[in-house]
């Protein structure tokens, strides 16, 4: 039989803990300042930016997400892979200049060879060899090794595992470290569930994750293997009549205790719970309301199925690029004053939604008893 074991470590990271939403951020500062500032742009190198964080917490994603999202070329290696300097440095040639020969190296093909804006990722850095990670330092000291130079524009961001733990990775010492910002990316299970909307997971996975986030133990079960498993389950309608193969497709992605989790998840119906689409597109908004206060408000009030529900609601409204026609705006008045809704609910749902870009949802300032909650929190 399979054991889950939950191992504490003293894990060292560096930089302030945050989740990814605010690591892009970070990010969005960064590449603003030294891409578009004209008082900025082109003067000096910035400095790289390091994202520390345990596996499978999104952190290449994001990075790369975010660089395809702004139109940034994008550039990645995983040092890792490196066995030989050569593969650092490129391979040395031998110029003829007049009367005088040098030896040159020629850059590698993983170098930029056009100006940016772009964003190079150094994947795992840490996971490199000692010898190939000094050899790094005067990369993200002057962009620069030997006889080549990165192109201008672009910017060097690495990720890399906590040290002091169960991973294998070299140390890096303070000369190392004070060549870069640091930041340490942490999961955060309404971040990661609005990503997860955004990115067409399948739903029954984020309601699962939004009802039971202690089970993202970055152990086996990471937001990576969850995805992994979520994308499996995609062709499969309905979960409870084929819960044999679930199992299969569960016990291969995540540790014990979540695949157990998830069973009870499904036995229990709540992979059936209303999506936000239903609830928004509703002919009759009564008959939902019916089915609604079935799920939550029984002889055991469900506070933790109404709160994914309006996590999910919410989520989908914030990544909506189309204004919300009157019928989806009436239908969203009627569910955020349902009666059973608490007033703490009600009132952080409507904060995430007058704050939106999407100007339709500011609307919710002429509902009274919402516009009364929010008034009272300014």
């Amino acid at each position: 039989m399979a054991t889950t074991k939950t191992p504490q470590f003293n894990y060292i990271t560096y930089g302030t803990k945050v989740n990814a939403q605010q690591v892009e951020r970070m990010l969005e500062h960064v590449t603003h300042q030294h891409f578009d500032n004209p008082e900025h742009a082109g003067k000096r190198r910035p400095t790289p930016i390091c994202i520390w964080g345990l596996h499978g917490i999104g952190k290449t994603e994001m990075v790369r997400d975010f660089a395809l999202r702004k139109g940034y070329q994008f550039t990645y290696i995983a040092p890792a892979q490196f066995e030989e300097m050569g593969d650092l440095l490129g391979m040395p040639k031998i110029s003829q200049h007049l009367d005088t020969a040098a030896t040159q190296f020629v850059a590698p093909d993983w170098v930029p060879k056009q100006a940016g804006p772009g964003i190079f990722l150094i994947d795992d850095v840490n996971r490199a060899d000692d010898r190939i990670l000094r050899g790094i330092m005067q990369l993200l000291q002057n962009y620069e090794l030997v006889s080549w130079r990165f192109p201008e524009g672009w910017i060097i961001i690495l990720t890399a595992n906590p040290d002091g733990g169960d991973y294998s990775v070299s140390t890096m010492d303070d000369a190392m470290l004070t060549r870069m910002m640091h930041v340490t990316m942490e999961f955060d299970v309404k971040t990661w569930a609005r990503w997860a909307e955004n990115a067409g997971i399948d739903p029954r996975g984020i309601d699962f994750i939004l009802t039971y986030p202690e089970v993202v133990t970055g152990n086996r079960t990471t937001p990576r293997s969850l995805v992994q498993f979520f994308q499996s389950l995609e062709t499969i309608a309905d979960l409870r009549a084929d819960l044999d193969l679930v199992k299969m497709l569960g016990d291969g992605c995540l540790d014990e205790a979540t695949t157990s989790a998830f069973i009870t998840f499904v036995n229990m119906d709540l992979d059936k719970l209303i999506a936000p689409q239903d609830i928004l597109n509703a002919p009759n908004f009564q008959i939902l309301e019916g089915q609604i206060k079935a799920l939550v408000d029984g002889q055991t009030k469900r506070m933790d199925i109404l709160s994914v529900m309006m996590t999910r609601l919410t989520n989908h409204l914030l990544n909506a690029k189309e204004e919300l026609s009157d019928k989806a705006f009436a239908n969203l008045k009627s569910f955020i004053l349902l009666g059973f809704i608490p007033n703490d609910l009600r009132l952080a749902m409507a904060q995430d939604l007058v704050n939106a870009t999407n100007k339709s949802l500011k609307k919710l300032y002429s509902i009274p008893e919402v516009a009364k909650l929010l008034l009272a929190k300014m």
